[in-house]
């Protein structure tokens, strides 16, 4: 075993650790990421989120400043804290003298950003000799992203290496930037942990209601295609196909959403839930997954219900339309609200379709491959290394 100073002192950068599919791949990584090589920590802006204490133990963890858990009830007080928390975070972030001396001075021979928002921060580290590793996960042409694009493409030809979780996520920024001048590149799909999913997929939780029941497991944002997916199961509800729809996740949505819901009057089968640390039971236990975003890049939370052998609706984004081969093990749609229509009605009616899908899913396990992904990210990080 390398002596401690002879690892590879490796830093992650991330806001915080509210549950969602790139927190989830930070933390796969971190688990698979050899000890023995890698000596590393993790720097959050805020120490706040559901997995904020799901770290391995052998990872330090660094924050500049409280995360909202960590708040007084007292809403004066609450308020407070909020004043101080964003002048401190500021601060760290505006001074190299203040973050470095929460990192405890220490030089790291290699800073991740594992999202485009932690760009900036890792290209603009006081450490002009660490390689930068960037992640990136979207697909650059969504109109929501657009306000973000220009830092985005100012970011990307700084950093030594950039990892794409798709193929689709890669041939698209290039296809609209072909002259941006481009860092080495690699296309890392992100891990799927087999056997936790169906184990924690065993633990019980309250009966779902009667009848069909559709799942599905996302933040509240717009691009999630939920306030679509109402308008739909509205329309299916009115015509007599009884199911019901459970969203797991939260977000700023959620008002406007609860909304909708009421407004249409389905709040007894339109169902939001909020986060729950472990959704596997609900997609296990639910009779079909449904997926309504208009981009995705390689979601996490397909390849889940794929493992937990749920027939599944799809748009057809970023590289879902690999995961899935429409009719067969799923079913894929456009952002439309009257395909997601089209899609449940089917899924409803069609007895021997689902039959089929169910069928397919036996063997689905086999087109993940773990231990070639890590092996694939630690073989990047250790070349960057030996160019150091």
């Amino acid at each position: 075993m390398p002596a401690e100073n002879q690892k590879i002192k490796v830093l992650f950068r991330h806001r915080s650790m509210e549950m969602g599919g790139v927190e989830k791949v930070i933390l796969s990584i971190l688990h698979n990421l050899n000890p023995e090589k890698f000596d590393i920590t993790v720097c959050l802006n805020l120490n706040q989120g559901e997995l904020r204490n799901e770290f391995p133990e052998h990872v330090k963890k660094v924050y500049f400043t409280d995360g909202k858990e960590d708040f007084s009830k007292n809403p004066l007080i609450h308020k407070l804290q909020l004043v101080r928390r964003r002048l401190k975070l500021s601060s760290a972030l505006r001074s190299h003298k203040i973050s470095d001396h929460l990192l405890g001075n220490k030089k790291f021979d290699i800073e991740i950003a594992p999202t485009y928002s932690a760009f900036s921060s890792v290209i603009k580290s006081s450490n002009k000799a660490s390689k930068k590793v960037g992640w990136f996960h979207s697909e650059i042409n969504v109109p929501t992203l657009q306000p973000l694009v220009p830092d985005i493409l100012d970011n990307f030809p700084q950093f030594d290496h950039m990892i794409y979780c798709s193929q689709k996520i890669k041939d698209l920024m290039h296809k609209y930037y072909p002259e941006l001048k481009y860092p080495e590149e690699s296309v890392v799909i992100n891990a799927i942990p087999i056997d936790e999913i169906k184990r924690k997929a065993q633990e019980k939780i309250e009966p779902l209601p009667e009848g069909p029941v559709f799942v599905s497991v996302g933040r509240l944002h717009n691009r999630k295609g939920y306030h679509k997916l109402i308008d739909a199961h509205k329309k299916l509800i009115d015509e007599g196909f009884h199911h019901t729809i459970i969203v797991i996740g939260s977000g700023e949505e959620m008002k406007n959403l609860t909304e909708q819901i009421r407004t249409n009057n389905v709040q007894d089968t339109f169902i939001l839930i909020g986060n729950r640390m472990n959704p596997y039971p609900y997609v296990k236990n639910a009779d079909y997954f449904i997926m309504p975003s208009e981009s995705e890049a390689w979601p996490l939370v397909i390849a889940e219900a794929l493992i937990l052998q749920k027939p599944i609706i799809a748009t057809d984004t970023g590289d879902v339309g690999v995961m899935i081969k429409d009719r067969e093990t799923g079913y894929l749609i456009n952002y439309e609200k009257d395909e997601m229509y089209a899609a449940m009605k089917t899924f409803l009616t069609d007895p021997e379709l689902i039959a089929r899908i169910r069928k397919n899913l036996e063997t689905i396990e086999d087109q993940f491959d773990n231990q070639k992904i890590f092996d694939a990210v630690e073989g990047i990080l250790e070349d960057l290394y030996r160019k150091n």
